[in-house]
């Protein structure tokens, strides 16, 4: 399946771009995750389990993991701090 995957903030300055569309054969997030960390140091740096990222699939925030569909837009985002 395709999906649009989105990067925010200091995720998108470390891979290099905001955006991509990925053929996958993975069903959840969790899965598309360390797919994606297996594409290089960049990836795997930014999307380690050890870091505190956030998700959204189609614009809603995941809480645990969530399956994915076609055509879906997932998203990660570093932890947000605010003042």
């Amino acid at each position: 399946m395709k999906v649009q995957v989105r990067y925010f903030a200091s995720l998108r300055e470390s891979i290099g771009m905001s955006h991509e569309m990925v053929e996958t054969q993975v069903d959840d997030v969790d899965a598309l995750r360390m797919e994606l960390m297996a594409r290089g140091e960049h990836y795997r740096a930014c999307l380690s389990q050890e870091r505190p990222v956030r998700m959204a699939v189609n614009q809603v925030m995941v809480q645990g993991n969530a399956f994915l569909t076609e055509g879906c837009e997932v998203g990660f985002f570093p932890p947000v701090t605010g003042g």
